[in-house]
């Protein structure tokens, strides 16, 4: 017992040690920001995402700053992660909309039917922690309530299990299902941001295969495969072809 309560207080003092460290990195690239130093303050917000801590609004801030320091492509990569975890936040799609209005490509994307734009916000309304809480909770009304049916000796009680176990049942379906779409949408990598000023895709995998077609930073582009260093993107036009992988990064 005394092993698991030291273990219990290491990992404590770290998560602790950890937050404060993150809150630190912040302040100062907001600070920085502020000052108008910008790539200075990419780096600190970017120290924050290397700890394997993100929120949206890390990328918003992030987002900014690359926007202020030139770099437009991933300013949008930034502001679309940011979206990644939640869709309807109002300042990323502000943000986003002013930084693709400086893109020189022109290609509209194909809006989403109503139903998935509301399961993407129904998803994404909590966080994945939150949904394995309730998942977790669910599981356990739906054990206690079977444990009770089996224990109980009046009527009553073991109809009300029933029902709770029936509610306890669906509960933990459902937020299941809606804690691995929401996993499968955060680690999902079919969207791509150029990042690179000026690119020519290409008909196949290599550097000697004919050009296509040009597309400029901030772009998006759907991936379709890889094949060593190259990717192969779609354009919301049609368009497909091939660019290295140096040219874009996966949101």
């Amino acid at each position: 017992m005394k092993f698991f309560s030291i273990i219990l207080f290491i990992v404590l003092l770290f998560s602790s040690v950890n937050a404060a460290d993150i809150d630190s990195l912040m302040m100062q690239g907001n600070q920085l920001y502020q000052n108008k130093q910008y790539d200075e303050a990419v780096q600190k917000y970017q120290a924050i995402l290397d700890q394997g801590y993100s929120s949206t609004a890390l990328y918003y801030n992030l987002g900014n700053a690359y926007y202020r320091s030139g770099k437009i492509g991933y300013a949008i990569l930034n502001y679309e992660r940011g979206l990644k975890l939640e869709p309807d936040n109002e300042d990323l799609q502000y943000n986003l909309k002013i930084v693709k209005a400086r893109t020189i490509d022109r290609i509209k994307e194909v809006p989403q039917i109503f139903i998935v734009d509301w399961w993407v916000s129904f998803i994404t309304a909590f966080s994945i922690t939150t949904w394995q809480v309730l998942v977790i909770i669910f599981y356990l009304i739906l054990l206690v309530s079977i444990t009770f049916f089996f224990v109980s000796k009046h009527g009553r009680l073991q109809r009300y299990s029933i029902y709770s176990a029936f509610i306890g049942l669906l509960g933990a379906i459902l937020f299941t299902i809606v804690l691995f779409a929401n996993l499968s949408r955060e680690t999902s990598k079919d969207f791509a941001i150029l990042t690179t000023n000026t690119v020519a895709a290409k008909q196949s995998p290599n550097d000697s295969s004919n050009d296509l077609f040009v597309i400029h930073e901030g772009l998006k582009v759907a991936v379709m495969s890889q094949f060593g260093d190259w990717v192969e993107v779609k354009l919301y036009d049609g368009k497909v072809g091939w660019l290295p992988k140096s040219a874009l990064e996966i949101i």
